[in-house]
């Protein structure tokens, strides 16, 4: 019978939520930390999104973690030793309708008190300022402090990080089983590896309420894959990322420009993903629409061409908004996951706060409205 690795937390998924957690569960509270990953670090949701580093566009209830977020992005480098090609060159929202321009000005205005300041364009100072956009486009608001990252670096390099400061981190470790005892938690592994620890941390992705509802705590989740793109370099002209704010999902398209020149691009439908065969795949026909809208936002893109395209896993829940914080049921067991493709940009502020949740048993930024109780509470309003 293989030996048992006893460890102060174990981390279930080797993402950015499950890598920022050990890297700052050893760095800021000196706990020792096992972080258990069926693959590699980093390769799913965590490494094929868009690499968005924004706070403007999210529901009020995010900003507090959105902003603890960009503080970390803000000095990630001297963090790990490593560039994550964090550039704050802004984030540029713009749309095609006053009804749409009205929404734009009224977030802007929400915002405001949680910390975030935005900078209204008309028509006239978007072309005075950019000089790309089509004559549809009738309104922007500029989050200038925001920007993008390279999602391929990020979650390796935290890995890395927290290894550096001595979590134990194993890939290729997947998890078949895990049990609670009156000392905690016992994770199995398919190669027959047990790791014990009296506090778990289920951040697995799309996979996680496979996890959640072994401790009776089923998520109304499904998968779902971004379908993403890159074009040929192009003369570097774009600082910021720019989106399209817009109720109509085809018309949600956005994208930056590397340093390289290369436009990276997503967003509109998303594409089909199975987490049993660890598969997502990009349509065509996605892909097709997307360079349509593309040239539709920016008619000197009318002749660009397109290099490479790709997609992820990604877990999306019913009401559109992440489990995280304590378990309802379970003392001890903590959940992350669900981040319904906006994730990446606040992934540090998630580790941070899981970090600070595990080790004090408390948070300074509030979380309380993504409990995973608030599923149970709905089942058990609509049986009565």
């Amino acid at each position: 019978m293989s030996e048992t690795t006893h460890t102060d937390v174990l981390v279930l998924g080797g993402g950015l939520m499950g890598t920022t957690a050990a890297f700052f569960l050893r760095r800021q509270h000196g706990l020792s930390v096992t972080l258990l990953e069926r693959e590699l670090v980093g390769r799913q949701a965590s490494g094929t999104n868009f690499g968005n580093v924004r706070r403007q566009g999210r529901v009020l209830a995010q900003m507090p973690l959105a902003n603890r977020a960009r503080a970390v992005w803000g000095r990630v480098n001297e963090l790990l030793g490593e560039d994550l090609e964090f550039a704050p060159y802004g984030h540029l929202r713009v749309c095609y309708t006053e009804q749409q321009a009205a929404v734009l000005e009224q977030h802007v205005k929400d915002v405001k008190p949680l910390g975030l300041d935005l900078e209204l364009f008309s028509a006239a100072q978007l072309r005075k300022r950019w000089g790309i956009f089509a004559p549809e486009v009738v309104s922007g608001s500029l989050s200038p402090n925001d920007g993008h990252a390279n999602p391929r670096l990020a979650g390796p390099a935290f890995a890395r990080a927290a290894r550096r400061a001595g979590a134990n981190i194993v890939e290729h470790a997947e998890v078949m089983q895990v049990e609670r005892d009156g000392a905690g938690f016992v994770a199995h592994t398919a190669d027959g590896r047990r790791f014990r620890a009296p506090q778990l941390l289920v951040a697995c992705g799309a996979w996680s309420n496979r996890m959640a509802e072994q401790f009776g705590e089923p998520v109304p989740m499904e998968a779902r894959g971004p379908q993403m793109g890159v074009t040929e370099p192009l003369p570097y002209a774009i600082g910021p990322s720019i989106g399209v704010s817009s109720p109509i999902e085809l018309e949600g398209l956005y994208f930056r420009q590397i340093s390289r020149g290369n436009i990276v691009f997503g967003g509109g439908f998303k594409g089909p993903a199975h987490i049993d065969r660890i598969r997502a795949y990009v349509k065509p026909d996605n892909v097709l629409r997307q360079m349509r809208e593309l040239r539709r936002l920016v008619p000197a893109f009318a002749h660009v061409q397109l290099i490479r395209v790709w997609s992820g896993i990604e877990g999306y829940i019913a009401d559109w908004q992440p489990v995280m914080g304590p378990s309802a049921r379970v003392p001890g067991l903590h959940y992350a996951f669900g981040f319904c493709g906006e994730g990446f940009a606040i992934s540090p502020g998630v580790g941070e706060t899981m970090a600070e949740l595990i080790a004090t048993g408390r948070t300074s930024t509030p979380i309380e409205s993504f409990s995973i109780a608030r599923f149970a509470a709905a089942s058990e309003r609509r049986a009565a």
